[in-house]
């Protein structure tokens, strides 16, 4: 089985190449950096130069492909939603084109409300349009990330984030090396078909309040949390140089989910991963924290 995997050197893509690798596939990896693959991986795939809001490119690097994991590639642009149509512009031409049969997809809880959540509804757009290709495809609801808490280490370093959602309401959190371990079996796994959502929502559903005090276990760090207004979030994420159009969705994301929004699947056994916050803190913040990098 030939597999290709997109953003092969991102939080979630890298781990996928190496559980592929450690399966005993020779994965395609598709990225717009070729040296930016870890030495050690270079010799153990092929890698192919692509632009992934490129139809064309797209379909040509993924020609001869039985399995697709496909990642929105992300988008710095004034309208994010129009860069994520793009980008499922390339996948359907490709998956079409080239008649690839599975694909999974990294996509976000908060997709299943299709309008109103900022930067996912362009997820969503993406699952709609596999929907609509009649393959095989499973669409990974995923979690927030672990690693998101690698974009605020000043403020970590400060002792206080800032949110606007409520400080106790809970949500999932997952790290990306077990969304990781989720895709790489879907990829291989013959025993599924047709459209599957599958959810993957890390070991817990933590509050903002509780993701505090684990943090300051974690890291020896006291770390506290604050809720501010979508105003004051609005300034800090312009400040941070984003365009307009981008700190709407990005502020949707949270605004759209924080009130009467229920996940479509539910925690249960097949959607808990293992991996805590409170180990991926001590392995990969306390360090950070402590020496500035």
């Amino acid at each position: 089985m030939q597999i290709a995997v997109t953003t092969p050197t991102g939080n979630v893509g890298r781990h996928v190449v190496a559980t592929l690798i450690r399966a005993g596939v020779r994965p395609r990896v598709l990225l717009r950096e070729p040296g930016r693959l870890a030495p050690e991986v270079r010799g153990e795939v092929d890698a192919v130069r692509v632009d992934q809001f490129d139809p064309e490119a797209v379909a040509a690097a993924t020609e001869g492909v039985d399995a697709l994991y496909w990642v929105d590639p992300t988008t710095g642009g004034e309208d994010p939603l129009a860069d994520y149509a793009r980008a499922t512009a390339a996948v359907v031409r490709a998956v079409t084109g080239n008649r690839i049969g599975r694909v999974v997809f990294q996509s976000s809880v908060g997709a299943e409300k299709r309008h109103g959540a900022g930067e996912i509804d362009g997820l969503a757009g993406t699952e709609t349009a596999l929907d609509d290709l009649g393959v095989d495809v499973t669409h990974l609801r995923c979690g927030y990330f672990f690693t998101n808490l690698e974009l605020q280490l000043d403020a970590l370093r400060a002792g206080t984030l800032q949110v606007v959602l409520p400080l106790d309401q809970p949500m999932a959190w997952v790290a990306p090396r077990d969304i990781a371990e989720v895709a790489a079996t879907r990829l291989l796994s013959p025993a599924w078909s047709g459209r599957c959502v599958r959810a993957v929502h890390g070991p817990a559903d933590l509050t903002w309040r509780q993701v505090a005090g684990i943090l300051t276990a974690a890291t020896g760090r006291r770390i506290g949390v604050e809720r501010i207004t979508d105003d004051a979030m609005r300034a800090g994420l312009r400040r941070s140089g984003m365009t307009e159009g981008l700190v709407e969705a990005v502020l949707g994301m949270s605004t759209g989910l924080r009130a009467d929004f229920t996940p479509e699947q539910r925690r249960s056994v097949r959607t808990t991963t293992p991996t805590t916050l409170a180990a991926w803190a001590y392995d990969h913040l306390r360090h950070r924290l402590a020496d500035g990098s």
